[in-house]
């Protein structure tokens, strides 16, 4: 498989700063940078009411992201707590 290119969003990179420890930034770092290899892993859901859009969970948190197969390019676009992200 192609390994994929990351591309994240300012605002993205800004909720990632904002997250409230160290330990949940590196783990949801760790869980971005492993859709480089597999944007599809175990345990992802696709958004209901989008063509592209797909849902990550780690812990308490969700990555939100949009996968281009055809520019081979994964965009993470939201990340936040999961009572927050869906809003």
């Amino acid at each position: 498989m192609a390994r994929y290119r990351l591309h994240l969003k300012a605002s993205a990179a800004r909720e990632i700063e904002s997250l409230p420890s160290k330990r949940d930034r590196q783990r949801v770092i760790t869980r971005i940078s492993a859709l480089a290899d597999d944007p599809r892993p175990p345990g992802t859901q696709k958004l209901a009411g989008h063509r592209d859009r797909y849902r990550l969970r780690q812990g308490s948190y969700r990555i939100l992201y949009r996968i281009d197969d055809a520019l081979a390019l994964v965009e993470i676009v939201k990340v936040g707590h999961r009572r927050e992200v869906y809003r």
